[in-house]
């Protein structure tokens, strides 16, 4: 049986996620009725985790004291369940996928010694889609793996299998593209949730299990 989550930890690792959004987006993410979704921002925003911005551009944003009280939630998450070595057994095996999934994004965007890819080569790119389809089985028990040890990590799954149907099925925009849930920005939004939940600056994290930390 799926255990209760507090709605806060979900609709601060939402806005996490999203960086600035509705609040139908952040309930999106979070898994949450719209409704309750909304109450806990404005509780939020009471305490100074969240900020909303009228105008043209409306929507919420995570505050810095947001981020830190997101990131304690989450890690006391962890530690009540006792999944944090099963995570960071999880997150080990992924930043492997993660260097190789940044390699097949790269290909895909730029060939060697011709620049940008226009994707006229049609043999050419159906090599780097069997590519991503290799790294996302190869990825299977790792995303299992997190999905058995918090049940907000299941969705994953199917998002990214939807992803790659879409890339497989000639629409392009769904490997790495803007605007729609991309391969790419479901698995750039798994990274950070691992992220979130560990307690890991970006900016620190090794690349592999052989890199030293750096920026991607």
């Amino acid at each position: 049986m799926a255990r209760a989550v507090d709605p806060t930890l979900l609709v601060l690792l939402g806005l996490r996620l999203r960086g600035f959004g509705p609040s139908g987006a952040v309930a999106e993410l979070a898994g949450l009725d719209v409704q309750c979704v909304r109450r806990t921002l404005a509780a939020c925003e009471a305490r100074g985790w969240a900020a909303h911005r009228d105008g043209h551009a409306r929507g919420w944003s995570l505050t810095p004291a947001g981020r830190a009280e997101g990131e304690r939630r989450l890690g006391a998450e962890l530690d009540e369940r006792g999944q944090r070595p099963a995570v960071l057994v999880a997150y080990e095996r992924f930043l492997g996928h993660n260097a190789e999934l940044l390699a097949i994004c790269t290909a895909w965007q730029v060939r060697e010694g011709t620049g940008a890819n226009d994707h006229s080569d049609e043999a050419y790119d159906a090599v780097v889609i069997e590519r991503l389809g290799a790294v996302h089985v190869a990825a299977g028990p790792t995303r299992a793996a997190l999905a058995g040890a918090l049940d907000r990590f299941g969705p994953y799954e199917a998002r990214l299998g939807h992803a790659l149907g879409r890339v497989r099925a000639g629409e392009r925009n769904w490997f790495a593209g803007a605007g729609v849930a991309s391969y790419h920005s479901v698995w750039f939004e798994l990274h950070e949730n691992l992220l979130a939940t560990l307690g890991i600056d970006r900016s620190r994290e090794r690349r592999g299990p052989d890199d030293q930390p750096g920026e991607h």
